[in-house]
């Protein structure tokens, strides 16, 4: 989400930690915070009890707070190349948008419009995937990949440019 919509609270919450700073100012989150979370499972602890073994692992989940993302990040603005660094780093994302006015938060674009915020977040990450597609296409590494990589790619760059989904690729 864009900063100041409460992704460090959020995290923090989900966390039950203190380890993300919340402020009011844009940015405040630089360098990743990161927490890991146990899933409890009442079969684990049913396997645990039957096998009698001294040790029980739960699953876990690593939740990772970025900084916030402002238009303009898929040319630098901001943060944008470390937000973008950063993002493509997770199997999933929570996008956060902030649907609350409060004179005592400050908004980046000065107003509340959760709509817009999630568009320029879509837009910004579409970019940057957009980029990240034609640098994989340039010819000094298009000898690295295969010809079936290669169609995957050029088919996945003409879909984001058209605003396609990228839900279904068939060959």
């Amino acid at each position: 989400g864009l900063p100041n919509v409460g992704k460090s609270t959020l995290f923090n919450a989900l966390t039950s930690s203190k380890n993300a700073q919340a402020a009011n100012f844009p940015f405040c989150t630089i360098d990743p915070n990161i927490g890991i979370v146990d899933v409890p499972d009442k079969r684990l602890d049913k396997l645990h009890k039957l096998s009698n073994s001294k040790k029980k692992i739960n699953a876990n989940i690593t939740f990772v707070d970025i900084a916030g993302l402002v238009k303009g990040a898929s040319k630098g603005e901001g943060l944008g190349n470390k937000f973008l660094s950063h993002i493509r780093e997770v199997d999933a994302i929570v996008h956060l948008v902030r649907c609350f006015d409060s004179e005592n938060i400050q908004h980046v674009n000065k107003k509340i419009d959760p709509i817009s915020d999630f568009e320029t977040i879509k837009t910004e990450i579409l970019l940057a995937d957009i980029n990240q597609l034609e640098k994989k296409l340039q010819k000094n590494l298009r000898k690295k990949i295969t010809d079936k990589q290669i169609k995957l790619l050029e088919d996945t760059l003409k879909k984001l440019n058209k605003g396609e989904s990228l839900i279904e690729y068939e060959d």
